[in-house]
């Protein structure tokens, strides 16, 4: 098992930036990969970033060069540094720690955190 907590949402000004948090516990062990995903009001789930244990990233098109995915193993924390904040990034964030075997994936979310750009 495993869990995960976001943090760091926020209302936030078009042009700012914010950075989100999500620790883990649990089956740290077990985790291959930490991905940031969102939601708007009447859109499905978009993933935005994801971190390989191995410290690979990706990036959704949308965010790419403005969205930064990072982790510090030390504190089993993913951070998710938004810059150049646009009214389009409003969501809930959710963060996910991916545990996959041969055949077998599991997602563990956590509850989200309302990102809000608005002047």
């Amino acid at each position: 098992q495993v869990q995960v907590v976001e943090s760091g949402g926020g209302l936030v000004q078009p042009g700012g930036s914010l950075r989100l948090s999500c620790s883990a516990s649990g089956s740290i062990s077990s985790i291959n990969a930490m991905c940031w995903s969102r939601q708007a009001p009447g859109k499905q789930r978009e993933v935005v970033a994801t971190i390989t244990t191995g410290g690979s990233t990706n990036y959704a098109d949308s965010v790419k060069g403005r969205f930064t995915i990072s982790r510090d193993n030390a504190k089993n924390t993913v951070y998710l540094q938004m810059n150049s904040l646009e009214p389009g990034d409003t969501a809930v964030y959710y963060c996910n720690a991916v545990v996959s075997r041969p055949g077998i994936r599991r997602d563990y979310w956590g509850q989200g955190t309302q990102v809000t750009v608005s002047s």
